[in-house]
């Protein structure tokens, strides 16, 4: 018995994915986690995310390249909750818990809606689980040192999310249904 304790425990540790594994120290993240959120009319929407650093770094086209899927901060992927039905830049999302995909662009960015919310990073991003896709204009923003995701221009049904880091600002409109 003594020696399946050794593979009995290999085998629970490769099991446990690298998200619990990391989760599990005592250690600061170089990325924190912080949680956003804004009621719309009767509707609550809150965003859970990673904050990176710029650290000197040039972010979007180098660190976040243009043209591929990112997870909209750090570590996990980022979650976007609405407590019912809203819609995004023009367009119906039910209500529910999304994983918050983007793909960065010079100057538009499409927001992407995925309906697998628990994912490390987007490397098991699937499209085919995408919920919704909307496409923004991205304009430009003071310098951000960490990435933030805040609401802003709040009226009694709508809001606007806000995905701001380096020089780069991205809105998108949220409305209640």
């Amino acid at each position: 018995m003594r020696t399946l304790l050794p593979a009995l425990a290999l085998c629970v540790a490769l099991a446990v994915p690298a998200a619990a594994q990391e989760r599990s120290t005592d250690e600061p993240r170089s990325s924190p986690n912080a949680v956003a959120g804004q009621t719309v009319g009767t509707t609550d929407v809150e965003v859970t995310y990673g904050r990176p650093s710029a650290r000197g770094r040039a972010v979007f086209g180098e660190l976040v390249p243009y043209g591929e899927v990112w997870r909209t901060g750090a570590n996990e992927a980022a979650t976007f909750t609405a407590s019912d039905d809203v819609m995004v830049e023009g367009e119906r999302l039910p209500a529910g818990t999304y994983a918050l995909f983007t793909v960065p662009g010079e100057d538009a960015w499409t927001i992407i809606f995925n309906r697998t919310p628990a994912q490390w990073g987007a490397f098991d991003y699937d499209e085919a689980e995408d919920a919704l896709r909307v496409q923004v204009e991205s304009a430009e923003a003071p310098m951000q040192e960490q990435f933030e995701v805040r609401f802003d221009d709040t009226t009694e049904d709508a809001t606007t999310m806000l995905l701001h880091w380096d020089t780069v600002g991205v809105p998108v409109r949220i409305a209640a249904e």
